[in-house]
């Protein structure tokens, strides 16, 4: 039997934990960076929808590609990527500049994340495939709980400079950490060749298109809730997003069993009914109270939703993991693009607790998704691993 807890798993975890923080400390300050640079909602939602994007029309082919080149090495490809966009931010300015450097950086995630993730898959026991996910993201949820606070502590203490040079920093450490691995991964070479892979896995559609709409509303909260607390005379939107983490972060930890006690299903349709509560609470709320209401809630129903739905997609994988999590990943980033960039459009023309109305509208549409074609569809949930 399989170690829950093997060098290689622990080392990718602080490795994603240093790779994640860059993303997350960038979440509540890219914007107001973007705003202070004069660009309008519309172009901020661009502009932090096109890391999402290019990361996705990657993904497929990455994924592919895992199937015979070890995950060692697109994971490094993906930390020396970060740390030169990184560094580039620096000098980049709005729009176009700006706009390459985040097509860069979406790339560089494109690689670290499929890969690492697709390690992790490899390595975990089976019969444990929802709990170790679970505490896998647990690494991105402790980035979270610190990330995006530190973030405004930089721009409110320091600059924006120094804010970048720490993402650099950042993004070297896990470089180093990467280079830590063994040297070659669990690839499944006995599973078909690259060749005969399919561009996307169908078996991960399912769970895919669900996270593509949970990703909508986390697109368009991470492009625009910052400038909204701003507005609402909160000085630092990171304690959002910090409270949204430590809910992920006591849910993984100390539910992780859940995962893999209970069927599917019965994790799904609660955390999907979080969502629409969330988001319909945080059209009336001006508050900071009425803010950490919301992330409590939504948190709560992120911390189960997302690893039961990576788990979903390889409980139905009938060959390598690589190409299944290409598909999910890709599917899921698109959501992040389009919600921040459809989102700013809504939001330039109407106003905020209208797009969060539409925000709402989408998980409700997500949960008849759910109820009425996936849970009846012909890939049905396990009701037991």
């Amino acid at each position: 039997m399989k170690k829950l807890f093997t060098r290689d798993f622990i080392l990718s975890f602080f490795a994603q934990f240093a790779f994640s923080s860059v993303f997350l400390i960038l979440i509540p300050t890219l914007p107001i960076y973007l705003s202070g640079k004069g660009s309008s909602k519309a172009e901020i939602g661009f502009l932090v929808g096109a890391f999402s994007v290019s990361a996705l029309v990657l993904r497929p082919f990455v994924g592919r590609a895992l199937v015979k080149i070890p995950e060692k090495r697109f994971m490094l490809a993906g930390t020396i990527l970060y740390a030169f966009s990184s560094f580039a931010y620096l000098f980049a300015a709005p729009f176009w500049p700006l706009f390459a450097v985040r097509i860069l950086h979406g790339i560089g995630l494109a690689f670290f994340s499929t890969a690492s993730f697709t390690l992790i898959a490899n390595i975990i026991p089976e019969a444990h495939r929802g709990q170790s996910l679970s505490y896998y993201h647990l690494s991105i949820n402790f980035a979270f709980v610190i990330a995006p606070y530190f973030g405004m502590l930089l721009i409110n203490q320091f600059n924006f400079s120094i804010l970048f040079l720490v993402c650099v920093a950042l993004s070297l450490i896990s470089l180093f950490i990467t280079t830590q691995l063994s040297k070659m991964q669990s690839v499944q070479v006995e599973t078909s060749p690259a060749k005969k892979q399919p561009f996307l896995t169908r078996e991960a559609l399912p769970p895919a298109i669900m996270a593509f709409m949970v990703n909508i509303v986390w697109g368009a909260l991470t492009a625009f809730f910052p400038l909204y607390a701003l507005s609402q005379g909160v000085s630092n939107p990171g304690l959002f997003f910090g409270v949204l983490a430590i809910m992920h972060v006591a849910g993984r930890a100390l539910g992780g069993r859940i995962f893999d006690l209970y069927s599917r299903e019965k994790v799904i349709f609660p955390c999907l009914i979080a969502y629409i509560i969330s988001m319909v609470i945080l059209a009336f709320s001006k508050t900071l109270p009425m803010f950490i209401l919301v992330a409590v809630i939504w948190g709560i129903g992120n911390a189960f939703l997302y690893p039961t739905l990576v788990a979903y997609t390889l409980d139905h994988v009938k060959s390598s993991p690589g190409p299944a999590m290409g598909t999910f990943t890709a599917v899921a980033d698109l959501g992040s693009g389009i919600g921040s960039v459809l989102m700013g459009i809504i939001l330039q023309l109407t106003n905020y607790p209208t797009m969060f109305f539409c925000l709402a509208l989408t998980c409700i549409i997500n949960l008849l998704y759910f109820y009425f074609i996936v849970r009846r569809g012909t890939l049905p949930l396990p009701l037991k691993l």
